[in-house]
């Protein structure tokens, strides 16, 4: 076990400085690559503290890989009324919902 504090904590503690202490004292023309530094360091913690395990482990039972699912899903094995499509759009939607919670939650509502 790590000890205390993990990743997370110090990305969220490093982004604090720099939006609070740092980006102030920059001139203003480097205040927008700051804000971009500020925003990868929010992103890399939830991507660290994002689980994708279950979705893979569903994805698993569609296809071998997400490029097979893919291929799968231009080939139309899950057009609308066939067996598998209420399955495939729901990892669909959950494979979004995941991508959304890591770059951009706000966009979840």
């Amino acid at each position: 076990m790590l000890e205390q504090p993990d990743a997370a904590d110090l990305l969220a503690t490093a982004r604090a400085a720099l939006l609070e202490k740092l980006l102030p004292a920059l001139p203003a023309h480097l205040h927008y690559e700051a804000r971009m530094v500020a925003n990868a360091m929010a992103i890399a913690g939830r991507a660290g503290a994002a689980d994708p395990a279950p979705l893979e482990a569903r994805l698993a039972n569609f296809a071998e890989s997400p490029a097979h699912f893919a291929a799968r899903i231009r080939a139309g094995a899950y057009q609308p009324g066939t067996p598998a499509y209420a399955g495939a759009a729901a990892l669909l939607r959950e494979m979004v919902r995941l991508r959304c919670a890591v770059t951009n939650p706000r966009a979840l509502g």
